[in-house]
């Protein structure tokens, strides 16, 4: 099996989840690489990506795995690849995969909390002091069902610094699977217990992806 990292990031960060799969379907065939597909009368491509990424959020480190037939080495892929792909995809690396998918464990997300009127005062000190507490349970949804859970013990770490006057940024490692703690359930808890923190834009990027020990997962 072999795994490619790249980044979605720009335009590219309007597609969604179903759309990058099949966008790079067509990258692989413009490219002229074929890749291990199904048997049958309707053959389709063994393809995995890492985490679902939510569509408007910027990545540096997506992960799809898959099996390399013909047309390029490895080594070739990146830029292969990235030739192919539309603007905002930008193949990093491409690689023997030597981790399976499921030992992926930590996402490292920043965040830019932006405000219209300029950042409170005391936003960095309130909302750290917020994420600080020994519990904080917020509602989150998963495959149509909500329920409250404490998001406490999915958060690793987290930290808040003012970039400029409009823009709060957070940089926080949150669980990725079982359980998963998404951005936008980690913000739910401004709305919650600190409305008048709400920001009034946000932005958010993946930043790195790691391994139940903290070490960087490839």
């Amino acid at each position: 099996m072999s795994r490619i990292l790249f980044k979605k990031e720009g335009r590219a960060k309007y597609i969604s989840h179903l759309d990058i799969m099949r966008t790079m379907q067509r990258v692989f065939i413009r490219a002229g690489v074929k890749i291990k597909h199904t048997e049958g009368y309707n053959p389709h491509p063994y393809m995995a990506f890492a985490l679902p990424l939510s569509v408007g959020t910027e990545s540096d480190c997506e992960l799809m795995d898959f099996t390399l037939v013909s047309g390029a080495k490895l080594e070739e892929l990146p830029e292969l690849l990235t030739e192919n792909a539309p603007e905002g995809i930008t193949v990093l690396e491409a690689y023997e995969e030597e981790v399976k998918l499921k030992h992926l464990k930590w996402l490292k997300v920043g965040i830019e909390l932006i405000y219209d009127a300029g950042v409170p005062e005391t936003a960095a000190l309130e909302l750290k002091a917020l994420y600080s507490a020994e519990k904080l349970e917020v509602e989150k949804t998963s495959k149509g069902k909500t329920k409250t859970v404490d998001i406490i013990p999915m958060i690793d770490s987290i930290a808040f610094e003012r970039r400029d006057i409009n823009v709060l940024y957070c940089t926080a490692v949150i669980s990725a699977q079982e359980p998963s703690l998404s951005p936008s359930v980690l913000l739910s808890a401004i709305d919650a217990y600190k409305p008048d923190l709400r920001p009034d834009f946000t932005r958010v990027r993946r930043l790195e992806i790691y391994d139940e020990e903290r070490n960087i997962f490839r």
